[in-house]
């Protein structure tokens, strides 16, 4: 087994009659880049001071590498954590920062300077490695706080939420030197995080949580492209979640009516068994939607149609976001791309037909 790979085995967390985490089974491979994302209070952070060895389960086992953590502390897991503050000492030059773990250890002066200097390179702060931690900017910062936990050798890195300090365009930027880094050292990242796009641009492994569960885990495209059920697609963004009541079963096949619409052609997955009269829930993504005048053809391959009078219109750079009403207290939303948007513009108050395929419709659980 990999010597970073991480296997959570039934755990939970209570705290009195407060159930933090309930019963959660994950399997994280060998230099993966992991995201926890859920709202505040979902348990994510929990789990991430679980397998730092910061907490204890209430029940289960958290194995890294194999080994049952039970007891261990951090250093004995050989694992690292990153916190938000990132923590570093204001009156040690970042080289000292960068290399204070192995001063700890009680490495030789001379050997710590070549591996602080080796990590420096590695983050491309050389330059800046006799200045103190006020002399740097937050990104700066960042770099030293994650030099100096992967100095250590760690076979797991923990973050958390190590990007919500930072402005928007810094974030950015970030996200690009984390990868990086992740894949440079080849080590297991666990990150925990709140924010959607964030964890899509950077993790192998998605894990969405609700209230100490896991919702769905698996990579970052199938995750956003096919939710699983209505809390992950909501959470996600970027779908249209509609219910509405089974008209027909036609094999591979299901025709629904929900408000403001009427049959809408769903493919219905293996295994799955609806029948005449049924509940269901259903997503569209929003940047698979056609935008057509009322009247016009469908484009070939749309089955499904909805015809609204536009809401809004948001102007996104690459795409605009077209909002239109879809039945009471509802809204439908078409992501569509700039210059198609323009040879045609819609505003509000106009009339269109929103347009989409049968394959981009999905089944929620």
């Amino acid at each position: 087994m990999g010597k970073g790979n991480i296997e959570l085995a039934g755990v939970a967390k209570r705290y009195g009659d407060t159930v933090a985490v309930a019963g959660v089974n994950l399997k994280i491979p060998d230099g993966a880049y992991c995201c926890f994302l859920g709202p505040s209070g979902c348990g994510k952070t929990t789990i991430l001071r679980m397998i730092a060895g910061h907490e204890d389960p209430s029940d289960g086992e958290i194995l890294i590498g194999g080994e049952d953590t039970a007891g261990l502390p951090p250093v004995k897991r050989r694992t690292a954590m990153m916190f938000q503050s990132y923590a570093l000492f204001p009156h040690l030059s970042v080289r000292d920062n960068v290399a204070f773990g192995l001063r700890v250890r009680g490495q030789s002066s001379q050997d710590r300077r070549n591996a602080a200097d080796a990590m420096l390179e590695k983050v491309r702060l050389s330059e800046l490695a006799d200045r103190l931690p006020g002399q740097l900017s937050g990104g700066q910062q960042q770099r030293v706080a994650l030099a100096r936990a992967a100095i250590m050798e760690p076979r797991v890195l923990l973050l958390d939420e190590p990007l919500s300090a930072l402005d928007e365009q810094l974030r950015l930027q970030m996200r690009t030197e984390l990868r990086r880094m992740q894949q440079d050292l080849g080590i297991t990242f666990v990150h925990v995080t709140h924010t959607q796009m964030e964890a899509i641009a950077l993790a192998d492994l998605v894990v969405v949580m609700e209230k100490g569960r896991i919702r769905q885990a698996g990579g970052a495209r199938d995750v956003y492209g096919a939710p699983q059920d209505r809390y992950v697609a909501e959470f996600l963004g970027g779908q249209n979640v509609l219910s509405g009541k089974v008209e027909q079963v036609n094999g591979a096949s299901i025709l629904v009516s929900a408000p403001s619409m009427k049959g809408i052609h769903v493919p219905l997955p293996e295994k799955r068994h609806v029948a005449n009269g049924d509940r269901v829930d259903l997503a569209v993504r929003r940047d698979h939607i056609h935008l057509a005048r009322p009247g016009a053809a469908p484009a070939a391959g749309m089955t499904n149609a909805l015809g609204a009078r536009v809401l809004a219109v948001e102007y996104q750079g690459n795409f605009v976001k077209v909002v239109l009403e879809a039945g009471q207290d509802s809204e439908f939303v078409a992501y569509v791309a700039e210059r198609e948007f323009y040879a045609d513009p819609f505003d509000v108050g106009d009339m269109a037909l929103a347009t989409w395929s049968t394959e981009e419709s999905r089944l929620l659980a």
